[in-house]
């Protein structure tokens, strides 16, 4: 879990989940124009791919070769993991 902690702790792969979140499998030319386009982010495709590559090492992200290209999709079971860890409390307090 320590993995998934680390993972989300950076502003750019969260920025990554989120894009993946509204559209699943996009390739990494995708995914960097997203980030420059919607959020003003610039950043090479080897900076986007190491952040994948912490991404996919927490489980958070899956990636596949489909022909020429790598198609990324998230996970959000990590995520599920941690929710279920702290559980909202009631509205008693």
């Amino acid at each position: 879990m320590v993995d998934v902690y680390r993972a989300i702790s950076d502003e750019t792969r969260r920025l990554l989940l989120d894009v993946l979140l509204q559209r699943d499998e996009q390739t990494l030319f995708e995914l960097c124009s997203t980030l420059a386009m919607r959020h003003g982010l610039t950043v090479t495709r080897q900076a986007v791919t190491q952040h994948l590559d912490v991404l996919e090492q927490a489980g958070l992200v899956r990636s596949e070769r489909r022909g020429r290209y790598r198609v990324h999709t998230i996970d959000t079971t990590p995520l599920a993991q941690i929710a279920e860890r702290w559980p909202q409390r009631g509205s008693r307090l």
